[in-house]
């Protein structure tokens, strides 16, 4: 397993600092260097420590709570020091949604990946069917959606000569129209059929993803998991479950609706055997301060708790032309853009070190390498000003930056978020 601490800072690395090139991550690290003052450049993305934290404990109380197991969306972050730190508190296993993603998590030792996806690549099933048989202890789970799907699979994985089989499970569709899975019960019976004629592919259980529902609500998406729920059962019914699986998956919930699945699952009815009732929200990790931050159940039953934003976005003014405007050195290769713009949030005085809210300053859109900057009379910024700004959708966040400094409040980096995307 690759140690990531002995990894060497360079120029791949954007944003840190140029003098502490041939040092590794580690020593960097333990050098605990300010983000303001300690050689970074601009731009330079930063997570605060304590809101990762607290966000890591937040989810990990609430799958507890609700009697959940938890296999947080990997490709959010593609980062296995957040992996690591999701495990420790307490996550079943990581999901995935490519075979590179699972190939990444291999490799950084995660033990159990959920794919939350049809896994047709004869290449990709041929590395599966080697990780599987090399390492006894390796549990791997992924969709199935279509009978043409399973043909396919089984090829691949018989020309592999595969030992162990692959657990499935049917992902049932979120929807007439909504993204991938089987659209009918009748038709997701057939593909129990067809997984059941092959050695290669073992039933486990059901899933499916409501995130993609078309005109998503509370009650569609409560009557779609109960759909859900129902499927396990008439499946359970029918015998098509094999006892020697140990337990039955039944798996659902972006970051929008886990309030719904921690509902919904809890009225799971008595079935033949145990069920891993798996949820699957990724985004928490990060919060953000657009989508999620709009979107997340915690906003429905703030009696649970509540996310922290942890992502901020630091570049730097380079051009004041007008009163009305301003323009960082921060663009669409830094700042996700595809939901929301950046906000701009706070601006640190290149005189004085001071920190203040930026009042009067909105980001207005965004060029390649330039945040432009709409300035109201009271906004107090000038060329050299360092402006910090949220960010909306952690997965677009995440994938622009390759090594991540993780801060305290103060300012002091503690530790760097390395991503695999």
């Amino acid at each position: 397993m690759p140690d990531l601490a002995n990894e060497r800072v360079d120029h791949r690395f954007k944003g840190l600092p140029p003098d502490a090139e041939g040092l590794t991550v580690g020593e960097l690290a333990a050098q605990r260097r300010s983000l303001f003052t300690g050689g970074f450049t601009t731009p330079v993305l930063a997570l605060s420590a304590e809101s990762v934290e607290h966000n890591l404990r937040l989810l990990e109380v609430y799958a507890e709570r609700h009697g959940l197991a938890f296999a947080p969306h990997g490709k959010t972050s593609m980062a296995p020091r957040l992996f690591d730190r999701q495990l420790e508190h307490g996550a079943w296993g990581i999901t995935a949604a490519m075979p590179h993603q699972a190939r990444v998590y291999r490799v950084h030792g995660v033990s159990r990946i959920f794919l939350a996806n049809e896994l047709v690549d004869a290449v990709a099933l041929r590395w599966l069917a080697a990780e599987l048989d090399a390492d006894q202890d390796f549990r791997f789970v992924c969709y199935v959606d279509s009978v043409r799907g399973v043909e396919l699979m089984d090829e691949a994985l018989r020309a592999a000569g595969a030992a162990r089989p692959v657990d499935v499970v049917v992902e049932l569709g979120a929807g007439a129209t909504g993204r991938t899975g089987v659209r009918t019960e009748a038709e997701c019976a057939a593909v129990a059929d067809a997984v059941a004629a092959v050695p290669t592919l073992r039933l486990v259980g059901v899933a499916g993803y409501e995130g993609t529902m078309p005109g998503a609500d509370g009650d569609r998406v409560r009557e779609w998991l109960h759909r859900l729920v129902g499927l396990a059962a008439d499946f359970d019914k029918a015998g098509r479950f094999d006892p020697a699986i140990g337990e039955i998956v039944i798996s659902a919930g972006g970051s929008e609706w886990f309030d719904a699945v921690a509902d919904v699952f809890a009225e799971i009815p008595g079935l033949s055997l145990p069920v891993l009732k798996l949820l699957r929200s990724g985004a928490y990790v990060s919060h953000d301060d657009g989508q999620y931050r709009e979107k997340t159940p915690f906003n429905r039953v703030p009696e649970e708790g509540a996310l922290q934003p942890a992502f901020r976005l630091w570049s730097q003014v380079v051009s004041r032309p007008t009163p009305e405007q301003a323009f960082t050195n921060a663009g669409k290769r830094d700042a996700a853009h595809d939901l929301h713009l950046p906000e701009a949030q706070v601006v640190r005085d290149a005189r004085t070190g001071e920190i203040r809210a930026a009042e009067g300053v909105t980001v207005t859109g965004l060029s390649d390498q330039h945040a432009w900057l709409r300035t109201a009379p009271e906004a107090d910024v000038e060329v050299g000003d360092w402006v910090g700004m949220g960010l909306s959708h952690p997965c677009t966040s995440f994938d622009k930056w390759q090594l991540i400094p993780l801060v305290e409040a103060d300012g002091t980096v503690v530790d760097y978020i390395r991503t695999f995307f």
